[in-house]
């Protein structure tokens, strides 16, 4: 177990300079959402207005708002994003943690690690969100 405490905090060490908030994260999450440009997925209009949270995007044909987490492995991610980096990033790189262990790390409830964990591996595993992973990946 000492070992794997190490581990953690040595892997994490970058991860946590890159994305030091939660704002930090959105931040993020939207520049590599809208890399190419806003699109509405109802709609498909991509003129946009800032929308009521922090860095969500509303169409201005059809006032659909799209948050930055939406149709990604954060959509509806109920722990702070900092969080949710950190145990993505984890997962990714030690697949044989625990949910428990997480849990003590992170100090959240076990049973949402154990969710997220599993959403997680799912994504990897589906091939859609494994680009936006592979971006949290590079920790510098």
């Amino acid at each position: 177990m000492k070992g794997k405490v190490v581990d953690y905090e040595e892997l994490v060490i970058g991860l946590r300079k890159r994305f030091p908030t939660d704002d930090a994260c959105l931040k993020f999450l939207a520049d590599f959402k809208w890399k190419d440009g806003f699109k509405c997925t109802k709609c498909g209009h991509t003129n946009y207005c800032k929308g009521k949270t922090p860095y969500s995007r509303r169409c201005t044909r059809c006032k659909k708002e799209e948050s930055a987490t939406a149709h990604t492995i954060f959509h509806r991610c109920k722990i702070p994003m900092t969080k949710a980096f950190e145990m993505a990033y984890m997962v990714c790189n030690k697949n044989e943690l625990s949910s428990g262990f997480l849990s003590k790390k992170l100090k959240i409830r076990q049973m949402t690690c154990y969710t997220f964990q599993k959403k997680i591996k799912l994504c990897l595993k589906d091939k859609e969100n494994v680009p936006l992973l592979a971006e949290i990946m590079k920790s510098k």
